[in-house]
């Protein structure tokens, strides 16, 4: 018997305008107190801003973006005799895309002074350029992994 509830996963609706997962789940956390119209517009003016800046597809971008976030390893805590040890371990890519989407709009939201599509832009850049808070997080996440790498005999 499992000791917790087995959790069902919901499949997304595509996005309407680029026909995407990934879209509609960044525009879902993006989205506050229910308000999904206007966190999709929001989205959708953010990347026709970075196609005119960029001189590129805007849709591209966040992907390429997205992509340079998304982490392939984390440390996972694990106790074996009294010890904690921090255990590296390879993220699903549900996870990686999830951690990629709340790293994004958490370096967001930490900018000051700029509109929210202004803010989404310039992170979107900045990411796609291998820069930025996001991708830093990311370079963390895998430092930790990398220096625990000692450990990793104490698979689950």
């Amino acid at each position: 018997m499992p000791r917790r509830k087995i959790i069902i996963k919901r499949n997304l609706v595509k996005d309407p305008k680029y026909g995407d997962y990934e879209v509609e789940k960044f525009i879902n956390s993006l989205m506050i107190k229910g308000k999904k119209s206007l966190a999709r517009s929001k989205f959708y003016k953010a990347l026709d801003i970075l196609k005119e800046k960029m001189k590129d597809d805007g849709f591209a971008i966040f992907k390429k973006a997205l992509e340079n976030v998304k982490p392939k390893l984390e440390v996972r805590p694990r106790r074996v005799g009294g010890a904690t040890y921090q255990i590296p371990q390879e993220v699903p890519s549900h996870r990686s895309t999830a951690l990629a989407i709340r790293w994004i709009l958490q370096s967001i939201r930490a900018r000051k002074g700029k509109s929210l599509e202004e803010k989404l832009v310039d992170e979107l850049m900045e990411a796609s350029k291998n820069e930025g808070p996001s991708v830093k997080k990311k370079q963390e996440t895998h430092k930790m992994a990398e220096s625990n790498r000692a450990f990793a005999h104490y698979k689950w």
